[in-house]
């Protein structure tokens, strides 16, 4: 793998220099119908993603769609992007994309992540995101085994029976999770409805591309130690002393 070079980094900006965005400007409607057609640019390929854009500080100008490669973390419905966030720093050389079906939170998304860009510069240069339907269009951002972690942190429910197949964790998508995953890599889940939660366990047990980690491998692991603290759904149910449900599993 190339090595990823950036620049000098320059003073940290006082919070007061830079706007951050104001979730309440950017409140969207909780749960999306995964199922709608939605209209959006969708690439056709991996290669065809505006990574660059992106990414910016690691790209090279000689080569710059070589950047496809080297995206390992996809955080799949990332809401507000708090897992980015506390993700960035932990992992600085790996690069990371949130993806958002609502069109609102994406780009409050992308402008916190601007924002933090310009007053810790130098950091959080390794986090995007984009909007996009990851049931539909999910291969069309990653090649095979690309990915080292995926995150679905406290997806919709779907309460509905009716409604089950809209699931982000389905018997078709592992599938597609399992092709895009590279052998020893990470899949994590947390959710707060139980019935949810054992639907989700219950998939990834019986797939046999999945292994599920042991409490003390969990332990071990940095990214499933801030699942429940990082996003906004999580510090809720936190402050409401509620209960979590969490299950990492391995790519064979």
């Amino acid at each position: 793998m190339r090595t990823i070079s950036r620049g000098t980094a320059s003073a940290t900006l006082s919070s007061q220099e830079v706007k951050h965005p104001q979730k309440r400007f950017y409140r969207s409607r909780a749960h999306s119908n995964p199922l709608n057609d939605t209209h959006f640019k969708v690439p056709a390929m991996p290669a065809e993603v505006e990574w660059p854009r992106l990414f910016p500080d690691f790209c090279k100008a000689e080569a710059p769609s070589e950047i496809n490669s080297e995206v390992r973390f996809a955080d799949v419905g990332c809401g507000f992007g708090g897992l980015l966030v506390r993700l960035s720093p932990l992992y600085p050389d790996t690069l990371m994309l949130g993806m958002e079906l609502r069109d609102k939170v994406a780009d409050y998304v992308r402008e916190r992540i601007d924002a933090l860009r310009q007053e810790h510069q130098g950091k959080y240069t390794n986090i995007s995101c984009v909007r996009t339907n990851t049931q539909k269009y999910l291969p069309h951002y990653f090649r095979k085994g690309q990915l080292t972690k995926m995150f679905f942190l406290f997806p919709d429910p779907h309460f509905k029976t009716a409604n089950h197949r809209r699931r982000i964790i389905s018997d078709t998508l592992l599938a597609d999770y399992a092709y895009l995953l590279a052998p020893g890599g990470m899949l994590y889940t947390i959710t707060d409805v139980e019935e949810l939660g054992q639907w989700m366990a219950t998939r990834l047990d019986r797939h046999p591309s999945f292994q599920r980690l042991s409490e003390e491998e969990l332990a071990a692991d940095k990214a499933a130690g801030v699942l429940t603290s990082a996003t906004e759904e999580g510090q809720k149910v936190a402050r409401n002393e509620g209960q979590t449900w969490r299950a990492v599993y391995r790519r064979l």
